[in-house]
């Protein structure tokens, strides 16, 4: 049985995928036939070899070697809860000005709120006024324009504040969260807790007289209580703040007064009660 011949078309491209790319002597030889033996008999004139070249030239080439990859650090691992709210308290603790503040609290990376937001909603008003007030978190308007209470529930709110002889230039207005939730829900209370540092630093940098918790997310989680809103309201309550304590009147959230227009007649209780306080803290500095 006859042997089978390789097929020459294999034979060449396996030297080319060897990196051979050009024949070595300077006329083609067929490998394929069997050479004559060399002759040996004296006298027999030897056939001119080819020249040689350099060893250099006769080493396959090589493809060139692929670039280096640029290094990157390697992904921040997820943090936990606690350590993330850790950090953040870590990381506004030495902020001493409300320009610091924002600047801090834009940096801090380990909120998603951030990454679904359009603008962080910082604060609005007078940071020099007595009262400060604290809602729960921006809504859509107050999202896009990055001011807080400027939707429908902020335009409430200026109506609520002209009825006892206050605006914006004598209220200064902030929320428990920078950024929007996504889609207007409630924050959850691991947004809430990891945002309260913020917070608290907004509040003891501004050290206003009065503080006005607007809403169960700003009363209880200020507060440390667990009591609803309605139970809260209209009751006086101290807010320790570094050396001193802030007395604290926690009141319905104009967004909840849209949806429940029954309870102003509770609202205008509060604000007339804001109204009384500050008039007392008049009387005694006279």
């Amino acid at each position: 049985m006859a042997t089978p011949q390789p097929d020459p078309l294999a034979l060449l491209r396996f030297q080319v995928e060897a990196g051979a790319d050009e024949a070595i002597a300077e006329t083609p030889r067929n490998r394929l036939l069997a050479e004559p033996e060399p002759s040996t008999h004296p006298g027999a004139v030897p056939e001119p070899s080819s020249p040689q070249r350099p060893a250099e030239d006769r080493a396959p080439r090589r493809a060139p070697a692929p670039p280096l990859r640029e290094s990157r650090p390697a992904p921040r691992m997820p943090e936990s809860e606690s350590a993330a709210q850790a950090r953040a308290a870590r990381e506004v603790a030495e902020c001493t000005t409300l320009e610091e503040l924002r600047a801090a609290i834009a940096a801090f990376d380990g909120c998603a709120l951030r990454d679904t937001a359009t603008n962080l909603v910082f604060s609005d008003g007078n940071p020099e006024a007595r009262v400060m007030l604290v809602g729960e978190a921006p809504g859509r308007e107050e999202d896009r324009r990055g001011v807080p209470f400027v939707g429908e529930s902020g335009q409430l709110l200026d109506r609520m504040l002209a009825a006892i002889g206050l605006d914006r230039t004598s209220v200064y207005i902030s929320n428990i969260l920078p950024w929007r939730p996504p889609g207007n829900r409630k924050p959850s209370a691991q947004e809430t807790e990891l945002c309260l540092p913020f917070i608290r630093r907004h509040i003891a940098i501004v050290r206003p007289a009065i503080l006005v918790l607007a809403g169960a997310t700003s009363a209880g989680n200020l507060l440390g209580r667990t009591d609803g809103i309605t139970r809260l309201r209209g009751r006086w309550f101290d807010y320790p703040c570094d050396d001193r304590v802030i007395p604290a009147l926690p009141m319905f959230h104009p967004a909840f007064l849209l949806r429940q227009p029954a309870s102003k007649r509770e609202a205008w209780r509060d604000l007339q009660e804001l109204r009384a306080r500050l008039d007392a803290l008049d009387a005694d500095t006279a």
